[in-house]
């Protein structure tokens, strides 16, 4: 993200006490949220979230498959760390490496069936995990609006 700087004539406002609220409360939840929805996960279902976010990626991908560093891009994680995380998910029998077609230097992650299914039990947890430990705390809010805000903020 590319700041705007501030044309030269404005003065800069100082941050209202709900703004300043705002800015403060993000690296919490940015911090806390995963965490709490991780161990949930954990706890619950022996997968953790970065597992179960890469399952459901590839569930949704074409031909339920991605090139590693598509899944490294969806799971926002470096290609090393996707690589480790595919590697225990194969073990499990979760995934398949395939070799690209077009490519033969490339990797894809493919789901396997056993790994639709681990993604299809494992969802309930995820989802309850989900609205405890944020949805439910937004139910005042517009929700449309705020995620239109969040994605401008992302981009």
């Amino acid at each position: 993200m590319t700041p705007k700087p501030t044309p030269p004539g404005d003065a800069l406002q100082p941050l209202t006490a709900d703004e300043e609220a705002v800015v403060r409360a993000l690296p919490a939840l940015l911090y806390a949220l995963p965490r709490a929805i991780d161990a949930e996960m954990t706890r619950v279902q022996g997968l953790s979230n970065t597992e179960y976010l890469s399952l459901m990626h590839l569930s949704e991908a074409p031909g339920r498959r991605l090139r590693m560093h598509e899944l490294a891009r969806a799971v926002e994680m470096s290609l090393s760390g996707t690589t480790r995380i595919v590697g225990r998910l194969e073990s499990d029998g979760f995934i398949e490496r395939v070799q690209c077609e077009r490519d033969g230097r490339g990797w894809h992650a493919s789901l396997t069936d056993a790994g639709l299914t681990r993604l299809e039990e494992a969802w309930p947890t995820n989802l309850a995990a989900t609205r405890r430990y944020f949805l439910d705390h937004l139910k005042e809010l517009d929700l449309k609006k705020l995620a239109a805000a969040l994605r401008n903020v992302a981009t």
